[in-house]
């Protein structure tokens, strides 16, 4: 007996593991490199906001050294002139909150009072009641410990001065100062490193990630590097005019140090979902302060939510349009990782980061799946989507799919270039045999209800009406032939419903009614033109011999064949379409449709119907 030599297949399990040790790895790196990575990461975003002065000052001809030292010296000015002004501001508003501490007082008792009066305070009585009878507080007694006495003793009171060393004093101080300061000393570092050095770093950046493909990597970084500095401008920008308009109206409403929380409001703005909210509360709190009501505090309120409604919803999404490249979940998963990992500081790195993700997924096949699972674009083409619709039996779905390509293009193009070629996807499967006959049924069902709910939709392709047409072409004179199944009746029904909306009027017949043992019983009765509908055309044999049925049962009537699924490359189909012996051959509905009406033209001039050797691709 013969030994039998087994091939044995991949392991998946082991590649799956494999896959999820280097994701483990790879986090644990993010997350432990930290105090390095994330001064990188601003360093990075530091340095594409100043990439353009560096530009600007090197055109001016003052060389890359000075331009890049310049550039930092600005930064480093514009950081310390930032931090000046809202620690002066700050010490301000520390002198003046004494002055505020009666309306903060009254307004303590006026919330107390209407605790203690409500139904607060009888929920708390009620709540402490059913708390002693559970523990039986009042049933105690109470005990005395040995040796002491129930009255109570004075305690002696000494007040003593503990002197505190000025090395202990200054570190108590500019303790908390110096990780701040440290950071922002290492992210200007970084800064100086990446500007003096860029080229040299893009380009161990494409050794890196791929000198094999030297085209697709520098596209990628490219894009990525166009998106964050549009990104960052355009984020600048509109944060700016926030901070403008919110330190305007808190003026206008009587705030104190309205500017200060005007640029609080710019700086906060930065930080995803929670920096607005957080830079709302300092105002908030000012507003109980100076107002002995509740007025101030309401305008407060509606001035950051209204502004941060318009900005957020109509002001963004105009500007930003799909320059970032992400989805709304992908903004939101993505926020949630960094901040897991990174803290506040993760949260306002966390959509540039996912941002130049996704441009790298989007060029390097390896990552694709970030741009899949972040990326703004679709996950499935239109016609993969709305063969999933099919398969489900979701017309409704699928007509809402097809109202949004409605809207740039005709119908005609959406029955060529997504229904069709959804078709063909099921052909594909069918090919496989991966479709039995009963979903075949369903998907063609399903392509009756999509026919159905776009109805309404007239193609701007129309040229004719049935009025126009010859008098023997008014009862239906297209005859539409599914060429196997149900799948190719399914396409002939998008035909029908284009011939109709350009006025000719047509129906389907299937390939059983025009099978050998049939093709006699066919109601030919008005028939013009015959076409028949194949999205695969297999070996031409069947086109072939139901052609030939066809034209024993219809000897005068020219026969059309449209094969859906052959494409733009016809010249290796040629001889096997001429096999089919058609009249004429076509690849979409316009090309179909036109030869309809240039038969109908020609029967309006009495010329004979069939046009011998006018087969065309």
């Amino acid at each position: 007996m013969a030994d039998l030599k087994l091939t044995p297949a991949p392991d998946s399990l082991a590649q799956k593991f494999m896959m999820a040790v280097i994701v483990a790895v790879v986090v644990s790196g993010i997350y432990f490199g930290r105090p390095v990575l994330m001064p990188l990461a601003l360093a990075v975003l530091m340095s594409f906001a100043l990439a353009p002065l560096v530009g600007l000052l090197r055109h001016l001809k003052l060389g890359h050294l000075p331009s890049v030292l310049l550039s930092l010296c600005v930064a480093l000015v514009l950081i310390a002139g930032i931090g000046t002004f809202v620690g002066s501001q700050l010490a301000g508003l520390a002198n003046d909150l004494p002055s505020y501490q009666n309306n903060i007082s009254r307004k303590i008792q006026t919330i107390r009072g209407t605790a203690n009066g409500g139904t607060l305070s009888r929920l708390n009585r009620t709540i402490e009641a059913i708390g002693e009878q559970i523990s039986g507080g009042k049933d105690r007694p109470s005990t005395v410990a040995a040796g002491a006495t129930t009255e109570d003793t004075p305690v002696p009171v000494v007040i003593q001065r503990e002197t505190i060393a000025p090395w202990a004093l200054a570190s108590n101080v500019l303790g908390p100062l110096l990780e701040p300061l440290g950071l922002v000393a290492l992210v200007l570092v970084f800064v100086g490193f990446i500007l003096l050095q860029k080229d040299d770093l893009r380009d161990r950046f494409v050794r890196l990630a791929g000198s094999r493909d030297l085209q697709r990597t520098t596209v990628a970084l490219d894009e990525a590097a166009s998106r964050l500095a549009r990104y960052l401008a355009l984020q600048t920008a509109i944060n700016a005019g926030f901070g403008i308009v919110i330190g305007v109206g808190l003026w206008i409403i009587g705030i104190p140090n309205s500017g200060l929380w005007g640029l609080m409001g710019m700086l906060f703005r930065f930080v995803p979902y929670v920096g607005v909210p957080i830079a709302f509360l300092f105002p908030a709190v000012l507003a109980v302060a100076v107002d002995p009501g509740w007025m101030s505090l309401a305008w407060v309120a509606i001035l950051y939510g209204s502004i941060e409604f318009i900005i957020g919803q109509m002001v963004e999404p105009f500007v930003y349009g799909r320059s970032m490249g992400l989805s709304a979940v992908a903004v939101v998963v993505a926020a949630v990782f960094w901040t897991w990992l990174w803290g506040p500081m993760g949260l306002l790195l966390s959509t540039p980061l996912t941002m130049c993700f996704v441009v790298l997924g989007r060029h390097i096949e390896g990552l694709k799946f970030l741009d899949v699972m972040l990326g703004d674009q679709p996950a499935l083409a239109m016609e993969e989507s709305l063969y999933l619709r099919m398969l489900a039996e979701d017309p409704d779905e699928a007509a809402d799919d097809a109202e949004i390509f409605l809207r740039e293009n005709s119908l005609s193009a959406y029955y060529d270039e997504v229904a069709a070629k959804a078709l063909m996807l099921a052909q594909t499967d069918v090919n496989r045999g991966l479709l039995d006959p009963l979903r075949q049924t369903r998907i063609r069902d399903a392509i009756k209800g999509l026919i159905e709910n776009l109805a309404d939709r007239a193609d701007n392709g129309a040229a004719k009406t049935m009025a126009e047409l010859p008098p023997d072409w008014q009862n239906l004179p297209v005859m539409c032939v599914a060429g196997r199944g149900p799948l190719d009746e399914a396409a002939a029904l998008l035909l029908v419903d284009m011939l109709a909306k350009s006025g000719v009027g047509a129906r389907v017949v299937s390939s059983d009614q025009t099978s050998a043992t049939h093709v006699n019983e066919l109601d030919v009765d008005g028939v013009r033109v015959v076409c028949v509908s194949y999205l695969e055309p297999g070996t031409y044999k069947n086109a072939r011999y139901q052609v030939r049925r066809l034209r024993k049962r219809m000897p005068d009537v020219p026969v059309m064949a449209i094969f859906w699924g052959i494409g733009s490359d016809n010249s290796r189909y040629l001889d096997g379409v001429e096999a089919t012996e058609c009249d004429v051959v076509t690849t979409g509905l316009k090309e179909t449709i036109h030869h309809v009406l240039a038969f109908s033209g020609r029967s309006a001039q009495g010329k004979p119907g069939r046009a011998q050797g006018s087969l065309q691709l």
